[in-house]
This record gives structure tokens, C-alpha cells and sequence, in this order.
């Protein structure tokens, strides 16, 4: 769907970041907003600011939450009408090294990473197919949900969003529902903070981690208002998977290589 004017928008992390530039490329569209975050400082200044293009309804929201992100829903559809784009993009970018790992950063992680998308399909995709009308369904993963590193963490919670929207996006069809996974490199957010202020000291960077190195890459990244007009060129062009710059493209290759060459050993010779 490329009829922007009048449809209804609900955005996690809507309001900083990625999903502030997401926001504000939708607004100027004349999509209604309803901006969904766990800051509800940055909430109120993100409405204050979008509430001069277009209708804004804000809600603080802890994505693992399924009674939360079940009440917001109620809430938004009674006040701006049926979410027909959902935008799961709220995330964090956890690091702990090997040895330290423990369930509860697993489960931090996956929590937010995992656990908020899935809650975001599952409370919006359904009302989505009772209405028979479509919709589109973007969620937040990473380059590094498509070639791995060894932040083991954050790779995984964000190849899991990647099989999920691809997934998504076949079953989807069916019923008129667009996906597009967006994988964006370094984008100039707060997400090391961010991500710092819910780990409860358990996911800090030590010296010669790369800690000193992340930041700096993050700072000089695309930057969010960018990004939101990259959004919704995929969107219009229905893409599968969204880039916000071509940082994995060499690996994404390199990656594709090595698994086709995985099968040579079952291919019989001649």
C-alpha cells in the first residue's frame, strides 16, 4: 500500500532514533502516529514535535509486555482507528564476551530483540486479517542478522527477526499483509545508551572490547531522518530486506558464497 494519507502507524522505540526518523517521514506523509517507547520523556517531546504535521497519540510501552502492548493497541485504534502499518523497531545492542554470558542477558536480549517483535505481530497481525483490508509490517533487525559476528547476542536476536519477516512476509501475502525486515549498518542513535540503561550493569563493554570503537562508528552513521525516507522507499517498493547503506553487502556475498559451496560435497562427480 502506497496510499499514505490517513493510515494509522504504530511505532516501537517511536520515539528516538530510528523509529523518530521513521515517524517523521510518515508524518509529513499524513500517516497518525501513535508512538510507542519506554522513555517517556523522549514520548512527550517526540509528540510535542509531530502533533504540528499530524494526528500523534503517544503511549509508554515495555515491548515485552503482552498485556501492555494489548492495552496500547485498544487504546490506539479507539483514538486515531485501525493500525494498518506496524513498525517493530524497538531494540537494543547488547554486548557481553563469551565468557561472561549469562541467562539473564540472554534474556534481556531476546526479550526486547525477540520477544517485543513476535508481541507486536501477535497483538497487530490478527486484527489486521479479521479487518480483510491488508497492511504492512516492518520490523527492526541488522545487518548483523544477516552475516554473523561475534557479538553472539546480538546476532542472534537479530537473525531471528530476519527468519521471522521473511517468514512473515510469505504467509502474509495471503491475506494482502506487506513485510519488510530493515537491516540497517551504523545509524547515529542513542542505542549504546539506550541499551546501557536497561541492562542493570550486566552488558558494559570492557576495555578493548571495541566499546570506544562502536561509539564512534554509531556517531558518524547515516542519520535517522535518512533512514526514514529509506523506509519508505522500500516500503513503496515492497522490498524484502531494507539497507540504509552498503557496509554488509561484501559479506552478504562472501556469506552466499560459502554456503553454496557447502553442497559441493554432496554433488556427485562426473
Amino acid at each position: 500500500m502506497t496510499d499514505w494519507q490517513g493510515s494509522v502507524a504504530f511505532i516501537t522505540g517511536g520515539a528516538q532514533g530510528i523509529g523518530l526518523g521513521i515517524a517523521r517521514a510518515l508524518g509529513k506523509r499524513g500517516v497518525r502516529l501513535a508512538l510507542a517507547d519506554i522513555d517517556e520523556a523522549a514520548l512527550a517531546t517526540a509528540g510535542a514535535e509531530l502533533s504540528a504535521t499530524t494526528d500523534v497519540v503517544t503511549h509508554p510501552l515495555d515491548v515485552r509486555g503482552r498485556d501492555a502492548f494489548a492495552a496500547a493497541a485498544d487504546a490506539v485504534e479507539a483514538d486515531l482507528g485501525p493500525v494498518n502499518l506496524l513498525f517493530n523497531n524497538a531494540g537494543i545492542a547488547p554486548y557481553t564476551s563469551l565468557s561472561k554470558l549469562s541467562y539473564e542477558v540472554w534474556d534481556l536480549a531476546l526479550g526486547i530483540n525477540v520477544h517485543g517483535v513476535v508481541n507486536g505481530v501477535q497483538t497487530f497481525v490478527p486484527r489486521m486479517i479479521e479487518r480483510g483490508q491488508g497492511g504492512y509490517v516492518v520490523n527492526t533487525a541488522s545487518g548483523a542478522g544477516l552475516v554473523a559476528g561475534s557479538n553472539v547476542l546480538y546476532s542472534t536476536s537479530k537473525y531471528a527477526v530476519v527468519g521471522l519477516s521473511e517468514s512473515l512476509k510469505v504467509a502474509g501475502a495471503k491475506y494482502g499483509i506487506d513485510v519488510s525486515v530493515l537491516c540497517p549498518g551504523y545509524v547515529s542513535t542513542g542505542i549504546l545508551g539506550n541499551t546501557q540503561a536497561l541492562a542493570d550493569g550486566h552488558l558494559v563493554r570492557e576495555p578493548g572490547e571495541g566499546s570506544e570503537e562502536s561509539a564512534a562508528a554509531i556517531a558518524q552513521g547515516v542519520g535517522i531522518d535518512e533512514v526514514g525516507e529509506i523506509v519508505i522507499a522500500g516500503m513503496e517498493a515492497k522490498a524484502t530486506w531494507i539497507h540504509t547503506d552498503l557496509m554488509m553487502k561484501k559479506y552478504i556475498g562472501m556469506r552466499g558464497d560459502m554456503l553454496l559451496s557447502s553442497f559441493s560435497a554432496h554433488e556427485p562427480t562426473l
